[in-house]
């Protein structure tokens, strides 16, 4: 099930080449109240067995073509957004080339994923949205990464039940200024990285049935029409379980956070004017423009 949230903040599922309202026959039922936001309706759809009865009978409807629908980020204000640092060997040899950062080679799983940061939620766009590269910026590259949305509250989870807590996948890109304040510096995360428009989620949510393995399928990015990165999420050094387990020994994951799980190799600087398309199979695509700040 690929549930969207589009046009006039509305929630429904994408089938095909379709999209159905899924939003009436929710509140109608009692699942959602009016003006339901995105974690509400993650929240009663991953908790609530009669809520996607409810969501997959709205389905019968006609909708409308998707073509016609305005795509929006499938969660505009999560709870949390965490994003894993460094999580792709490959990835961490082109950094430790281009700024210098430390060497993680030692590191055990758990010393890497404490370098977990946070994004804002004001940093988010959706599908064809732009990317407005700041003033101040020299150099900001895109990272395309599997994130998984937590469905059902977990604290102290184990990996072997740590799945059990998503509700699905989506796509996050996680724009990042690397200067200034990148090189040699690992404390300015969240200001590199959380500039307005600086992570872009979409196309929509896939259910977890529909990826029922997320350390098995791949990412494929172009920018300005030319292959710039192919990857397979069997190649984290830190997987959605161990990230879901960890985090959940520290603090409460609630329904509508995000885990994002890290960028393989092959980022690149942006620039204005650049056209960015990246796909995870069993997800899907989107697209994103470039523009520098006015």
């Amino acid at each position: 099930m690929k549930i969207c949230h589009y046009n006039e903040h509305e929630a429904g599922v994408v089938e095909g080449e379709r999209v159905h309202p899924i939003g009436p026959a929710l509140i109608g039922a009692g699942h959602l109240r009016q003006g339901y936001t995105m974690q509400e309706v993650i929240e009663r759809l991953a908790n609530e067995p009669a809520a996607m009865r409810c969501a997959r009978e709205a389905m019968k409807g006609r909708g409308l073509p998707l073509a016609q629908a305005t795509l929006l980020a499938p969660i505009e204000n999560p709870p949390s957004l965490w994003c894993a640092a460094a999580n792709y060997k490959d990835h961490q040899a082109e950094m430790s080339a281009a700024s210098g950062g430390p060497d993680r080679s030692d590191y055990t799983k758990d010393d890497l994923m404490a370098e977990f940061f946070l994004k804002p939620s004001s940093s988010i766009i959706g599908p064809g949205g732009t990317i407005v590269l700041p003033k101040i910026s020299k150099h900001v590259d895109y990272e395309c990464e599997l994130c998984a949305v937590i469905g059902k509250s977990a604290r102290h989870v184990s990996e072997a039940q740590a799945l059990e807590h998503v509700f699905g996948y989506t796509i996050c890109w996680d724009i990042s200024q690397r200067e200034p304040w990148g090189r040699n510096r690992q404390n300015t995360r969240n200001i590199r990285k959380g500039f307005d428009t600086f992570t872009a989620l979409g196309p929509w949510i896939v259910t977890r049935d529909e990826l029922p393995e997320p350390q098995d399928t791949r990412i494929h990015v172009e920018l300005n029409g030319k292959h710039v990165m192919t990857a397979h999420t069997r190649d984290m050094i830190c997987g959605v379980r161990d990230h879901i387990r960890f985090l959940s020994a520290a603090l409460t994951l609630r329904p509508g956070d995000l885990i994002t799980t890290g960028t393989p190799a092959g980022v690149a600087k942006l620039a204005p004017g650049d056209k960015l398309k990246g796909r995870i199979e069993r997800i899907g695509e989107m697209t994103l423009g470039v523009e520098g700040e006015k």
